[in-house]
């Protein structure tokens, strides 16, 4: 598979993760603003953790399509550091 593809696919999964964010977001904005002890507030915190664990994992898929490209540049010692 060409680098190109894979960082377009990494740039497209930018995207969805942003896209999760804003879900989470919205979900915990649902569950703070109701009674603390109701289930809508239960669910909505659900809700939140889901699509934060759905983000990180599209997070890992990012940096997995972009370690062939990381592989394939030359490395300066400073990136060494940096791994």
């Amino acid at each position: 598979m060409n680098v190109d593809a894979l960082e377009a696919m990494a740039q497209r999964l930018e995207g969805i993760g942003e896209e999760l964010s804003d879900m989470a977001i919205d979900a915990l904005s649902r569950a703070t603003s109701g009674d603390p002890d109701s289930a809508e507030t239960g669910e909505a915190l659900a809700a939140e953790r889901s699509i934060l664990k759905a983000r990180r994992a599209v997070e890992k898929s990012i940096v997995a399509l972009r370690e062939p490209a990381r592989r394939g540049r030359s490395r300066d010692p400073i990136d060494e550091v940096a791994d």
